[in-house]
């Protein structure tokens, strides 16, 4: 048949005169989260998702014991249990979900004969690059945003008012985080039964049920607008338009200038050394355990560039061994008990009431902050033809099929990961158990939300 009649998409890659022999390259984000994964492998046969159990502190032990009842004197006898008390160690759950992910492309072997360069080749090239992605922008997701777990990721449980209200209901941008309470360690649907303490313009209140919008009106990508049903009427002051309302175990978010909600931030309110400072501060405060030594901070080219006209930066930065962060632009030396790491996978939410401006959400992140799931798929398991070939790399499964149709003419490139994330909760570590701990149900990780003009 004639060259012409290949189908349109891949003309312009058949050779029609003197071509470059190669192709470029697509722009690509730097991936960075799945790092920073625990990885655990999913048991063979046992379902499609794994409920781990932590194990809590016991609380210290500071009261003295009864010397009565501890050994008798005379004339009176010892009580049995000696006056102490049996406890028990407080337990939580967390659960990985896994997932069936994956992708495919064809391949006409008389378009790799005409065409410019070794599309097989390069769809494997473009196939990897797809799978990474994927897969990091998985591990952000969830490290951000969380699914159905105790508080969601670490965006949740910290929410706006969007729609004025005086009543036991009100609209919020984002009901992520709201949904679920803890009960004896164990993620339980928010109701009459199992209500939520929040805070809403600093003020107690109660939340009893949830609900999710069928037309989602957020304003920042992973969120999901809705309405909570509160057990007391709001008061025309705490009802406001753009009133913070906070989940008594929501992780923390800093932003600068004590702002109580994103729908605040201001031009100044810039991201700076001191709020990083304050990041780091809450993580040892809840015993947050370092990755290799330092906290991973995830920051965006703006986030990053900011940090560059913070004048305490300047000055910390002012002396010779840390020149070449000014000659680069980018800060690769470990300080503040963090290592930065620029990617471009960081959220950035359009500012919702500052036209052009956006939010930006560099994040700290410790040990643990996040779990990966793997399903234990090896290359002889599974393969989409016995006579294909099956490769194996960092967890994903990578399978060409030869030609099955009648020519022989179309080969298969697929890749495939089964897996899933999650954040993991440490609702039993306290303040009884650890003075300095807070009440969040996420710890391991705090997220710094920052005004950009753009």
């Amino acid at each position: 048949m004639a060259i012409s009649n290949f189908p349109v998409s891949l003309q312009p890659a058949i050779q029609q005169g003197f071509l470059e022999h190669n192709f470029e390259q697509a722009l690509r984000s730097k991936l960075a989260f799945r790092m920073v994964a625990d990885k655990e492998v999913f048991q063979t046969n046992i379902g499609e998702s794994i409920t781990k159990t932590r194990i809590g502190l016991l609380p210290t032990a500071k009261t003295p014991l009864n010397v009565t009842a501890v050994s008798p004197t005379a004339g009176t006898a010892a009580k049995l249990d000696n006056g102490l008390t049996p406890k028990a160690q407080s337990l939580e759950q967390y659960t990985i979900t896994l997932n069936a992910y994956g992708d495919t492309m064809d391949l006409d072997v008389k378009a790799q004969r005409v065409g410019i360069a070794n599309r097989f080749v390069q769809n494997a090239i473009s196939q990897g690059e797809q799978a990474a992605r994927t897969m990091d922008e998985l591990a952000r997701d969830a490290l951000y945003y969380g699914d159905q777990n105790i508080a969601g990721g670490y965006l949740s449980g910290n929410t706006f008012i969007t729609v004025a209200s005086t009543a036991t209901s009100v609209q919020v941008n984002d009901v992520r985080g709201f949904q679920r309470v803890p009960v004896n360690g164990v993620p339980m649907p928010v109701s009459t039964t199992y209500p939520l303490p929040v805070l809403i313009n600093g003020n107690s209140y109660i939340v009893t049920n949830v609900s999710v919008d069928a037309t989602n009106t957020s304003t920042n990508y992973g969120a999901a607008s809705g309405t909570l049903t509160l057990t007391s009427a709001l008061s025309s002051a705490d009802g406001a338009v753009g009133i913070a309302i906070v989940s008594t175990i929501a992780p923390k978010i800093i932003r600068p200038n004590g702002r109580t909600a994103y729908g605040g931030l201001i031009a100044a309110d810039q991201l700076l050394m001191s709020t990083i400072l304050d990041g780091v501060s809450r993580l040892r405060s809840n015993a947050v355990q370092t990755v290799n030594g330092l906290y991973n901070t995830y920051v965006d080219p703006v986030s990053s560039r900011q940090l560059f006209a913070d004048p305490d930066f300047k000055q910390l930065f002012q002396g010779a061994a840390f020149e070449a962060a000014f000659a680069k632009g980018i800060v690769e030396q470990p300080f503040l008990g963090v290592r930065f790491i620029q990617t471009n996978e960081t959220p950035v939410f359009n500012h919702p009431t500052i036209s052009g401006a956006t939010v930006r959400n560099p994040i700290i992140v410790g040990q643990g902050a996040l779990i990966e799931g793997n399903f234990p798929i090896g290359q002889d398991e599974g393969a989409a033809d016995p006579v294909g070939e099956t490769m194996m790399k960092d967890g994903v499964r990578y399978v060409v099929r030869p030609p099955i149709d009648r020519l022989g003419n179309i080969v298969t490139q697929s890749w495939n990961w089964d897996g899933g994330f999650c954040t993991p909760t440490d609702i039993t570590t306290t303040p009884q158990t650890i003075p300095t701990a807070t009440s969040a149900a996420l710890k391991r990780a705090v997220v710094i939300q920052h005004f950009a003009a753009f």
